[in-house]
């Protein structure tokens, strides 16, 4: 089953496990909506308030990044596993 994996980084302010989401999660909204349902205080730290990708995280899937931030319809296979960071800037 797909598995969701956070940056230790958000641990800083709140519980961020690792979470497996299930075989209905064939997307990675889908797979997002299964985390955020069991931590929902997640939900505004890597969605927006129109539900698309913050711009400060990062999103893999099977290794490669997530290519809809707005929709977040890339497929999520039955053993993939998706990582979720927060993307590192300044100068």
């Amino acid at each position: 089953m797909p598995t969701v994996h956070f940056t230790s980084q958000l641990e800083r302010f709140l519980p961020a496990p690792s979470v497996d989401v299930g075989p209905a999660a064939a997307t990675l909204g889908a797979a997002l909506a299964a985390v955020f349902t069991d931590h929902p205080a997640l939900q505004s730290y890597i969605l927006d308030d129109q539900g698309a990708l913050r711009r400060h995280v990062a999103v893999f899937v099977a290794g490669k990044p997530a290519r809809d931030r707005e929709k977040l319809t890339d497929p999520v296979g039955p053993d993939e596993e998706i990582h979720v960071f927060q993307a590192l800037s300044g100068g």
